[in-house]
């Protein structure tokens, strides 16, 4: 017997009703539309009252009452239900959806479970005609239901690694009189494999950028890993503090070939001195109040190449002037800015913009057709 109370809890904590579409689960409806040569397919969620449908062909509507259906009746029994006739088995003759539209007569449908176990769901196949379904038809649809419910469980993980990625962000920028801090980070799928950071420490500004080679779960465990190395110990020299990240980023994913590039800085607000060390980035850039473009570059491997002491790693060293722009971008936004002239195109938009008006604008930028890569941008302008 169901424990329904148990397992409605089990269907909340997931979060999955009434999302949009996943196209990981599409492509299991549409696989199983022409495996079985059926017109109807359904991947539902029985919510309360109602059965939500994840995904759906041929159905016509995203939900539908849960009283009397197939997939509340399978969700109950908790075990593949087959009906090759309906209108001849006693359970479904008088069925509201057999003698009504769609006139059901074949169903074929297998419970999906959260990860604890409970029934939240089926995922099943219908016809408007009978038909036989044999034993390794069934099997072929537990496959398939299996694979729904992964992908179902791999969302919800997902989600809640979203959550505390982003709680992992500066939560708001440092107030630095004379100076405005902007930046914006835009991954490309759910998780970022760029990462931002950016606080006062002792009336200095210390700072980071830093792209983890790839897209998704790994470069957004990897960009946490190496965020913390860099937090650990502020009174650290920045070559010191990339020192020993290149050294963890090596010891623990050097036999994966991952690496990750970084720019990590510190500017003194006095003097507008500017200290930089760059591991492989080579993607920081003052822009001049006239326009002009400096280049910041220290020599230096990504980390993860086995550059692990502080002594090569010695900072490159520039001073903003009123009226400067430090910008600090990941390779990202590279693919959306105008290939015929992007320093130009920088330079107006945050001429035009202000560095809050920027950071919005590569944001926006990220949901562009070319773009292909999360997009990560950090702006510092000395105002006076």
């Amino acid at each position: 017997m169901v424990d329904e109370a148990r397992r409605q809890q089990a269907l909340d904590r997931m979060g999955i009703l009434d999302t949009p579409p996943d196209e990981r689960v599409d492509r299991v409806a549409r696989l199983a539309k022409e495996m079985f040569g059926v017109p109807m397919v359904s991947v539902s969620l029985l919510d309360r009252d109602r059965q939500w449908r994840k995904s759906q062909i041929g159905l016509g509507g995203a939900e539908a009452p849960r009283e009397d259906s197939f997939c509340d009746y399978t969700v109950r029994q908790d075990a593949t239900v087959i009906v090759e006739d309906a209108s001849t088995t006693p359970e479904f003759a008088e069925n509201p959806f057999v003698l009504g539209d769609p006139h059901l007569r074949f169903y074929a449908g297998h419970p999906l479970h959260a990860p604890g176990g409970e029934p939240i769901g089926t995922l099943c196949i219908l016809d408007t005609t009978p038909r036989e379904f044999g034993e390794s038809q069934g099997a072929l649809l537990r496959d398939l239901a299996f694979w729904v419910q992964t992908e179902l469980a791999r969302d919800q993980e997902l989600d809640h690694a979203e959550v505390i990625q982003r709680s992992l962000r500066p939560q708001s920028n440092p107030e630095l009189d004379g100076y405005t801090i902007a930046a914006s980070v835009s991954p490309r799928g759910r998780l970022s494999g760029d990462f931002y950071d950016v606080a006062l420490l002792d009336g200095t500004l210390r700072l980071t950028l830093a792209d983890v080679m790839g897209k998704g779960t790994g470069p957004a465990l990897v960009a946490a890993g190496v965020r913390a190395s860099l937090r650990t110990a502020p009174g650290r020299s920045l070559a010191e503090a990339m020192a020993e990240a290149d050294r963890l980023v090596e010891q623990d994913l050097g036999d994966t070939g991952m690496f990750v590039t970084a720019v990590h800085a510190d500017v003194h607000p006095g003097a507008g001195r500017v200290e930089l060390v760059d591991a492989g980035h080579g993607l920081a850039f003052i822009i001049r109040a006239d326009g002009g473009w400096d280049h910041l570059r220290s020599l230096g491997l990504p980390l993860g190449m086995g550059l692990g002491t502080a002594k090569e790693r010695e900072p490159a060293v520039a001073t903003l002037a009123p009226g400067d722009c430090f910008v600090c971008c990941s390779d990202g936004l590279l693919d959306v800015l105008d290939p015929q002239d992007p320093f130009g195109h920088v330079e107006r938009v945050i001429r035009d913009l202000g560095p809050e008006g920027a950071a919005r604008e590569a944001s926006r930028l990220a949901h562009d057709e070319r773009a292909s890569d999360d997009i990560t941008v950090l702006i510092i302008r000395r105002d006076a």
